[in-house]
């Protein structure tokens, strides 16, 4: 018996040192991680680790901008007007939502939203998966609360582009032309930028 018990364990500690990669390969081939594009298992791990750490899934999956002081609501909606065209895509909607004057410092006083897109881009994405449509259009968002402080806010795309299978590269090549877009926009337009 104390023989059978050395065995396993010999056998415990040869596979743990020695085949951890393969028992992970082996991990991967049964889940078809293998299939996913190579951006894809660390993009969700850099969403899990924010969920973890804040506990709000809509912040994990957010970028966000800080709008610097003396930049108002109305500046922002100019830059954005004006960034949009530089980056090739079309404002498509625009929304003030609210503005609640007397907001408490905590609390939301005005919150705009601009709906973006890329027309071309939009059609490859949707022939492609018909589900990418939920994405449509790109959202910024801004958030001013009664201290001042405003924000702006949006989809960080990184999972749309590598967080499934590898896109056709001239796909990938116009995703990849959105998102700086949408990322850059409202970098810029949170300085007021034009």
């Amino acid at each position: 018996m104390r023989k059978i018990i050395l065995g396993l364990s010999v056998l415990a500690v040869m596979m743990f040192t020695s085949g951890c990669s393969t028992m992970h390969m082996g991990w991967v081939a049964v889940t078809g991680q293998h299939k996913l594009d190579d951006g894809a298992m660390p993009a969700y791990d850099a969403m899990f680790t924010k969920v973890v750490e804040y506990g709000d899934p809509a912040r994990a999956m957010m970028k966000e901008w800080k709008v610097d002081e003396g930049v108002s609501g109305d500046d922002v909606k100019e830059s954005i007007a004006a960034l949009t065209e530089e980056y090739n895509m079309r404002l498509t909607g625009y929304v003030k939502m609210y503005t609640k004057k007397d907001a408490k410092p905590n609390e939301v006083k005005e919150a705009r939203i601009w709906s973006l897109c890329n027309l071309t881009t939009a059609k490859i994405f949707l022939n492609y998966s018909r589900y990418y449509g939920g994405f449509m259009p790109c959202r910024i968002m801004y958030v001013e609360y009664g201290n001042g402080d405003a924000y702006l806010i949006s989809m960080d795309m990184t999972l749309a582009i590598h967080g499934g299978y590898p896109l056709p590269p001239k796909m990938l090549e116009a995703a990849e032309k959105v998102k700086t877009a949408m990322e850059e926009i409202p970098a810029r337009a949170a300085q007021g930028d034009f």
